[in-house]
């Protein structure tokens, strides 16, 4: 990688997914493939979103307790993904919907709902109510009123394609930035090592201000945390991170954690693994594709895995 190529940095800046998008490649010849990534983005929030009354996943919810539903191939791949991962029952599951339309954190109208009502979202959170047929790439949910949603899931998966579709046409250096889910393609033309240089957010500032700074080769950073949206209620404070487990805020002395992987979608769901553990899995780093994790308590001490 020559210096050359340091000079010859161009990014792109578009708002899709619900946050800020920014796409940076280094080499003037591929400059004209940042509006057609920005395109394919869109596509796949075309697709995947539940912010709008129409999209694959919104037809598949539209239909929960009536009939199965026919999606795209990479739809499909992504939904038997999520609930894959959603029944390991560690936290992570996407069909959580209803329960945080519940409590409402960060929206208006968000509360503090009567147990009585928690128990019974969680009757429609039940991940091995969704019924997935290869043969005909259909996805049924079981119940009324249950809802799949990929958010906690789709910007990884999203940010690995665009990175594949780099990889083809050849991209030797680039940074997928899609809200702070940082993904490295190649070597860094900065450093002679080809290593990235990756800052961990401090939780207690804005966003950009690092509490650590790691270095890496190419490779996807994720962060999850509880510290961005909250309620408080007669001194209480209720994050928006819910245990699926058990329909209430996780309780955690953790305020984030964020893991290093191969790949961005594995990097979601293994920070909400990690998360709401509550501190390292023995030998985690040892598992395919996991190259290192930050812990970051709310008393500020941290807590490094293999980086």
């Amino acid at each position: 990688m020559t210096n050359e190529l340091v000079n010859q940095r161009h990014s792109m800046v578009h708002h899709a997914l619900g946050t800020k998008i920014v796409l940076t490649l280094f080499g003037d010849r591929y400059y004209p493939l940042l509006a057609r990534s920005m395109r394919l983005i869109d596509e796949y929030e075309d697709r995947l979103t539940v912010n709008r009354p129409e999209s694959e996943v919104m037809s598949v919810n539209h239909a929960a307790g009536k009939e199965p539903k026919v999606v795209s191939p990479s739809t499909y791949e992504l939904i038997k993904l999520a609930v894959k991962y959603s029944r390991e029952n560690f936290g992570f599951n996407a069909l959580i919907g209803p329960l945080v339309k519940l409590w409402k954190i960060g929206f208006t109208g968000a509360n503090v709902p009567q147990d009585a009502d928690i128990q019974e979202r969680l009757k429609l959170i039940d991940p091995y109510k969704v019924l997935l047929d290869d043969d005909y790439r259909t996805v049924f949910l079981e119940e009324a009123g249950m809802e799949l949603d990929l958010g906690g899931i789709a910007k990884g998966y999203i940010a690995d394609r665009v990175r594949d579709f780099w990889i083809e046409q050849g991209v030797q250096a680039g940074i997928i930035n899609l809200g702070g889910n940082l993904l490295f393609v190649g070597k860094s033309p900065r450093r002679e090592d080809g290593q990235w240089v990756i800052g961990v957010q401090d939780p207690r500032l804005k966003r950009g201000d690092d509490i650590e700074v790691v270095r890496k080769p190419a490779c996807s950073a994720v962060t999850s945390g509880i510290y961005e949206r909250f309620l408080e209620v007669n001194g209480k404070k209720y994050h928006h991170l819910l245990d699926p487990r058990t329909g209430y805020p996780l309780q955690t002395d953790l305020s984030s954690v964020t893991v290093f992987t191969e790949q961005s979608v594995m990097g979601e769901i293994e920070a909400k693994r990690l998360f709401f553990n509550g501190s390292p899995i023995k030998d985690w780093q040892k598992q395919p594709g996991n190259l290192g994790a930050v812990f970051i308590k709310q008393d500020e001490s941290l807590l490094e895995v293999n980086v």
